[in-house]
């Protein structure tokens, strides 16, 4: 459908505000990025500002296909890989904090290299905390050099990181050759290196040493809400608080009570308990269970008291950021049937929730405590809302009998990749194909780790950005900062295309920052004669930079909430990291295109 032609004088404003109301949507929690990127594309489409085969292009897209493959092929290899056999025995002679700190970011950033960083850190955070508990060191002090390693070994080959198969996308579209492995292995090898060396001498002294959490994670706690219930026929019923024995308590304090809808908050020792009052605890997650079966007359809920008493153990997850249960309570969740798991206990960074745990809202980054069935690791595989950090003792770990074939065939692959046989979405379906014929993947894996909330807006940002371009919005927005910077020459246009993606990365999602910079990128190195590589190589650094918040990049929100962090924290360490991995980007970008910025 053609635009309006009413349009045509003020559809580069039009698309502009669409864009500012997408990001303002994501960074204000109001949408998710899946729903704001479609809500603005479809506006788009019925002005005629994107046909309806723009907004569907990014499905035919190789770019767009070889995400989805990486993101299949990392499950196949975590699920038939035993990398905690293969860390154990590379972090075996690692003794001391600062040589684990060194071997860890250096192993999982040439792991992230060739998996997607996302189920690197994954995986990666329970081995860290297991290896912090055993060692006395608070896991504040490696949580966050964990996500910076996951980060910056992703750059290092094309493969590292969905954003730059996004921009590659964007290129393919505008009719660009596509990117250059070589340069990913010399800038990201130059910034991982970098990178790590600051986080290894430097950088750790900027990182938290909370005493409080480095004390509860010896014997693996950390401080929650549980509730408990007293039920009829409690023999604690009509004693005061004093009475019941429940002051002073090892561990655990009484913090509130529940009594028809009412919140009693602080309590006097005097406070009468009654039936059916929920007392809410706040403590140390060894002592959860411990006090239930200490006093007589105290319970869990329902749901809990039966895998309580079942043989059940304990674990701990994080509500992961595409989290299907965001914003909804507890007691709507169906938590039991889902994960075979009962919620006994909720830490929110610090923050000390009111209320009763079925009413709590969860949120990203929210670290549950639950009491596990059988059940639970076969449930918790199926779905994507949680990722898990302190795993029961009985969690199964794979054979390792069809993983050394396959990493041959993937090996072989990637070598055919990097000496330019194959296309890399060819040398990804080989592994595939492998991995299928070998029964490594499954036709249920394949569908419970599709994420279509991911795919939506991979392929509607590539129409968004078709949208900047085509009503010459990119063009106003090039020719704004053309006019402030380009009388200080291309290193000045460098930097500002690489402060643009850095900022917005860092505030919302760095996929939607690739989709709004690449087409004023394109539109300015047109308008000025200039190379196009090395400025969209700039974005593909800049929208990776997401060292500041914890929000800016998934690797941040899982390590986030386990790590009891603050924003403080993130951008006290986050701010050097950024400035130092832009001025590698840079020097690094003058000195293998001279002729441009000469």
């Amino acid at each position: 459908m053609p635009m309006f032609e009413f349009l045509l004088p003020i559809a580069p404003y039009v698309a502009i505000s669409v864009v500012i109301a997408i990001f303002l949507a994501i960074y204000m929690g109001w949408l998710r990025p899946v729903a704001a990127f479609l809500v603005g594309t479809i506006f788009l489409m019925i002005l005629g500002i994107i046909t309806p085969e723009e907004l569907l292009g990014g499905f035919s897209n190789p770019s767009i296909a070889s995400i989805v493959l990486l993101i299949l092929l990392s499950t196949g290899f975590r699920k038939n890989f035993n990398l905690e056999g293969l860390f154990n025995r590379l972090m075996g002679t690692a003794h001391t904090y600062r040589q684990f700190l060194l071997r860890m970011m250096v192993q999982v950033s040439v792991l992230s290299s060739f998996i997607n960083n996302t189920p690197v850190t994954t995986f990666m955070v329970p081995y860290v905390f297991d290896w912090a508990k055993r060692r006395n060191i608070s896991p504040s002090k490696l949580l966050i050099p964990l996500s910076f390693a996951t980060i910056l070994g992703g750059m290092i080959t094309i493969i590292g990181t969905s954003t730059t198969l996004v921009l590659n996308g964007f290129m393919v579209d505008f009719q660009l050759p596509g990117l250059e492995s070589r340069y990913f292995l010399l800038i990201g090898g130059a910034v991982t290196v970098v990178g790590i060396l600051f986080l290894w001498s430097i950088g750790h002294r900027l990182l938290p040493d909370n005493q409080d959490l480095k004390d509860e994670f010896n014997q693996n706690q950390n401080e929650y809400l549980a509730e408990t219930v007293i039920a009829s026929g409690s023999q604690l019923i009509g004693k005061n608080i004093q009475e019941a024995g429940l002051r002073n308590l090892p561990g655990v304090y009484l913090a509130e009570i529940l009594r028809e809808g009412k919140l009693i908050s602080p309590i006097p020792p005097e406070e009468i308990i009654q039936a059916h009052d929920s007392l809410i605890f706040a403590g140390e997650t060894s002592h959860i269970i411990e006090l239930v079966r200490r006093v007589p007359g105290l319970s869990l809920p329902k749901i809990a008291s039966r895998l309580a008493q079942e043989e059940s153990q304990t674990a701990e997850v994080v509500v992961a950021s595409n989290s299907s249960m965001i914003g909804r309570r507890v007691k709507d969740t169906d938590f039991r049937n889902r994960y075979d798991a009962a919620i006994v206990a909720i830490n929110r960074g610090g923050e000390r929730l009111q209320g009763k745990i079925g009413e709590i809202r969860l949120a990203p980054g929210d670290v549950l405590l639950l009491l596990v069935g059988n059940a639970f690791q076969t449930k918790i595989e199926v779905f994507r809302d949680l990722i898990v950090v302190s795993a029961p003792e009985n969690w199964k770990r794979p054979s390792m009998r069809k993983a050394y074939a396959l990493a041959g065939v993937a090996g072989l692959a990637v070598v055919l990749l990097f000496l330019g046989v194959f296309s890399l979405f060819t040398s990804l379906m080989i592994i595939f194909s492998v991995m299928g014929l070998m029964q490594m993947i499954t036709i249920q894996d394949i569908k419970r780790e599709l994420d279509f909330n991911l795919i939506g807006v991979l392929v509607l940002s590539l129409a968004l950005g078709q949208a900047i371009a085509n009503t010459g919005a990119a063009d106003l927005i090039a020719n704004v900062i053309i006019k402030g910077v380009a009388r200080w020459g291309p290193i000045a246009l460098l930097l500002s295309v690489l402060l643009l993606t850095t900022v917005l990365t860092s505030f919302v999602t760095n996929v939607a920052a690739v989709s709004i910079t690449f087409p004023i990128v394109y539109s300015l190195c047109a308008e000025q004669g200039l190379e196009f590589l090395p400025f969209l190589l700039a974005i593909a650094f800049g929208s990776s930079a997401a060292f500041l918040t914890p929000i800016g990049y998934q690797t941040n929100l899982i390590v986030y909430g386990p790590g009891g962090y603050s924003y403080r924290d993130f951008f006290r360490i986050g701010f050097p990291m950024t400035i130092l991995y832009l001025t590698v980007v840079v020097l690094s970008l003058i000195s293998l295109f001279p002729s441009t910025f000469s």
